[in-house]
């Protein structure tokens, strides 16, 4: 172990909160089944030893252990107990790390990392943060890439720009941002960053096809930001893909082959990727549609039922179906800035990361039974 924060020292380190700077240590949040208790305090570190920037992934390995992911190069990989200690750190080469994936392959665990493409701008102009394709933003994109890892660090190979393969022209830009791994160990990145495809790969990383973008006939097949991307095994006879489309506000269901199947609406969030336990799924929520907007500080996270339907969200109005169809949500939002990710353990309890939250650390939600 190589830390371990006492209780007075998570207290003396400053966490911003979205509502008037309150903590929600402690709060009660969820409905019916879906309840949970905040632990604001369970991710905290000396930021001076291991900065963050953003959380923007986070998953778990057999033993346990939470691997999270920021985009900070100081240390970008922090492995944590259950309990909130940190248990490993490393990595420096991952400046847009933006997800992970852990697959076992024989007795092996592998670690699957997704660096999006953005990079902290050394010419920054100490103000401007929103205007992505100003030379004087805070974060400037380059090309992304995938790295295969074992658990402890090192890299076993890399994908990079599919100009390289021929999939992509040199002009078309490569940001992924979220990975998914079939049984048989093919995988899926999504591009939501560049040019939204959803590209497939076998599982040594050698490329098979693409489909999604912008510009399909049939518009299903159009991706708008695609930010996240699992592979449903609810079904062990017909596995499928679930990919988020999070500007159309929504998941687009299709087939390990590519072929549209279904879409789940989101109406008025901002949908991340699922993330599986049992028969549920939990997705975060990076912002709400408001005033023909994403709003600021509106994340929160939805749990799907088997039949990908919402049960219950936390730290937002609870969901409303008419007729079958989910209502858009009123303006409440209680606990989170802007959700990136989630991890379920054991005993269902979640562990939530935020993207653009003042560097906050990740949170625990205690499952309430």
């Amino acid at each position: 172990m190589l830390c371990s924060l006492t209780e007075k020292q998570k207290q003396q380190i400053a966490h911003p909160f979205p509502k008037n700077g309150q903590d929600p240590h402690g709060k009660m949040i969820g409905h019916g089944k879906f309840k949970y208790k905040v632990d604001a305090h369970w991710g905290k570190l000396d930021p001076q030893q291991y900065p963050i920037e953003n959380c923007h992934a986070m998953v778990i390995d057999a033993q346990g252990r939470i691997f999270m992911i920021t985009d900070n190069t100081q240390n970008n990989i922090l492995v944590y107990s259950q309990q909130g200690e940190l248990l490993d750190a490393f990595g420096t080469l991952f400046p847009g790390g933006h997800a992970l994936k852990i697959v076992k392959e024989g007795e092996q665990e592998f670690l699957y990392v997704v660096d999006s493409g953005w990079i902290v701008n050394r010419h920054w102009d100490g103000h401007s943060k929103e205007q992505w394709d100003s030379p004087t933003n805070n974060v400037i994109p380059q090309a992304g890439f995938i790295a295969k890892m074992t658990l402890d660090g090192k890299l076993v190979y890399t994908i990079g720009h599919p100009q390289t393969y021929g999939a992509y022209t040199p002009e078309q830009p490569f940001r992924p941002t979220d990975i998914a791994i079939a049984p048989n160990g093919d995988l899926y990145v999504t591009d939501g960053y560049g040019s939204d495809f959803l590209l497939h790969f076998d599982k040594h990383g050698r490329y098979i096809k693409h489909w999604g973008g912008h510009d399909n006939s049939d518009t299903n097949y159009n991706l708008h930001n695609t930010h996240g991307i699992e592979v449903d095994l609810r079904d062990a006879n017909n596995p499928t893909l679930i990919v988020s489309s999070r500007f159309e506000q929504c998941l687009k269901v299709f087939s390990l082959q590519g072929e549209y199947l279904s879409k789940i609406s989101a109406s008025g969030a901002y949908i991340g990727g699922p993330v599986f336990k049992g028969e549920l799924f939990y997705a975060p929520v990076c912002w709400s549609h408001i005033d023909e907007r994403n709003a600021d500080d509106s994340g929160f996270i939805s749990i799907f039922d088997q039949s990908n339907k919402i049960v219950a969200n936390l730290g937002a109005p609870q969901p409303v179906y008419i007729e079958g169809e989910l209502q858009p949500m009123q303006t409440d939002w209680q606990i989170f800035n802007h959700v990136h990710c989630i991890c379920v353990d054991q005993d269902d309890n979640l562990y939530v990361g935020q993207w653009n939250s003042s560097n906050s650390y990740p949170m625990k939600l205690i499952k309430q039974n």
